[in-house]
């Protein structure tokens, strides 16, 4: 059985099939050139915001250094995350997130060393993701809706939430899922296992989207295909969790929040079969969880729901809002963004099953409406997250960055230093950064703001006690301007 029955594609043997076939030189350039511009977009979302010390330590600096780490043949020591948590300048960020799929970003790293580059990749990667879903769309519903749907990614809310909120590994996930779903329906198994595959390195609980590919495939008939693919993400969740992070040195129960499902992963799994109706209300038990998955929804018109794709997100949805931990729930993060391109997709394979079920298998004009509604929804969206940025003025300035970067020219290359956490971008690519907290770590230089809020602090009164500590220790102050201050150890 081939991936021609998850819907059923316009062109196939139609009228539409010359037109492709004579205009796909145009159609290339159109979608390039649409690709080319999200990135560009995003880029510079996230290059401003590190000019401007709006970028944070964590998590930009974590995957900094865990890349140049791998672009110097090292293992990716994250000493900023490993000193947070008390685990040493050595930890590794396998030990933290399994995200080996990083490495593949080295080798950019020996054009420009520095969180730059992650930040373009990161821009880059998300934008692939449009040429796989035009293809998709097209093949099922036709050129025009193709365009409006890759337009509505584009503009999608969990993208730009994503690309404003420093890099992660969420990055990598877009494209490998439209790779996945546009290469199975076109009938390339290789292709579009081998991105499942890829699933897996990009971390610990990606194998339950596999799980969730697995139950998609059966669904639609394809029963082998699907009973290996879960067993492979139920595998890869049991040995990642179970054994391989450990092994690197870290404690799996660092992001275990279930604790009122379960102590662990085969605890909580029987804590849901004993009561799943409970389960299924906890996902629904805050206003915040509501809100979100209704805005995971509302862009496709609630058409995702009609279509078998939706399964491939539920489990990664499914985790989120079972969890005790608020941030999962909320849509100001980058969470959605490993799910977008799915439910988009099940929206597009949605409209064709219902489509067939109302007898309008055919009918154009119902494509392109379901299409225009899509992109204006995703429109409509943009003023409430973060792509409305870029076109304020004053996103582009920031009163406190000339202080911040003087505060930053002060610290000599190759020190370690304590950084407040907007500041630690700016230094990770000439000093080793450990995030500046409330218990010092003896950095021989400390770089501290007193004037706003930092993470990992409760206040900016905090914020300026800790400096008061620091000065009792035997920290010199060498600098300070708009609450930007620089201490040095003698």
């Amino acid at each position: 059985m081939t991936g021609q029955t998850l819907a059923t594609p316009v062109g196939a043997g139609g009228a539409d099939a010359p037109s492709w076939k004579s205009r796909l030189p145009g159609h290339r350039v159109r979608v390039g050139a649409a690709a080319l511009a999200a990135a560009v977009a995003y880029a510079v979302l996230g290059l401003v915001k590190l000019a401007t010390f709006r970028a944070t330590t964590f998590d930009l600096v974590i995957v900094d250094q865990a890349v140049r780490n791998y672009a110097g043949l090292r293992p990716p020591y994250i000493p900023v995350r490993g000193m947070f948590g008390d685990r040493g300048m050595d930890y590794v960020q396998l030990a933290d997130h399994f995200s080996p799929i990083y490495a593949v970003l080295a080798p950019f790293y020996w054009i420009h060393d520095g969180p730059e580059t992650l930040i373009v990749a990161q821009a880059v990667l998300f934008a692939a993701a449009i040429p796989f879903i035009w293809l998709f769309t097209r093949r099922v519903l036709g050129n025009w809706p193709a365009y409006l749907a890759g337009l509505a990614y584009a503009l999608s809310w969990p993208v730009a939430q994503a690309v404003a909120f420093d890099v992660h590994e969420a990055m990598f996930v877009p494209v490998l899922t439209a790779i996945m779903i546009e290469r199975y329906h076109a009938g390339r198994m290789l292709p579009a296992f081998l991105a499942m595959a890829a699933l897996l390195l990009v971390k610990e609980d990606m194998g339950l989207m596999v799980i969730g590919a697995g139950a998609c495939l059966v669904a639609l008939g394809d029963r082998w295909r699907g009973v290996l693919s879960a067993l492979l993400g139920l595998g890869a969740v049991l040995l990642v969790r179970g054994l391989t992070i450990s092994v690197f040195g870290g404690d799996a129960k660092d992001y275990w929040a279930y604790g009122h499902l379960g102590d662990d992963l085969p605890g909580a799994v029987l804590g849901i079969l004993r009561d799943p109706l409970a389960a299924v209300l906890l996902a629904f038990s805050e206003e915040a969880k509501v809100d979100t998955l209704v805005l995971m929804v509302w862009p496709t018109l609630l058409l995702c729901l009609l279509s078998p794709l939706s399964l491939v997100a539920l489990p990664h949805v499914l985790v989120r809002m079972l969890a005790d931990r608020p941030q999962w729930w909320q849509a100001d993060f980058h969470y959605s963004a490993f799910t977008v391109v799915i439910l988009l997709c099940a929206g597009v394979d949605g409209l064709s099953r219902l489509s067939r079920l109302v007898r309008r298998p055919g009918d154009r004009s119902l494509k392109l409406a379901w299409a225009a509604g899509a992109c204006v929804v995703a429109l409509t969206l943009v003023p409430r997250f973060a792509l409305d940025q870029l076109y304020h003025p004053g996103f582009y300035t920031e009163p406190k960055a000339a202080a911040a970067a003087e505060a930053v020219a002060k610290v000599p290359s190759g020190v370690v230093v304590e950084a407040a956490n907007s500041v630690g971008p700016a230094l990770t690519s000439r000093t080793t950064v450990l995030l500046w907290g409330a218990t010092s770590h003896g950095a021989p230089w400390v770089v501290a703001d007193t004037s706003r809020w930092e993470f990992p602090f409760g206040s900016p009164e905090q914020q300026l006690a800790a400096v008061g500590e620091l000065e009792a220790q035997g920290y010199v102050k060498v600098f300070e301007r708009d609450g930007y201050v620089v201490l040095r150890r003698d």
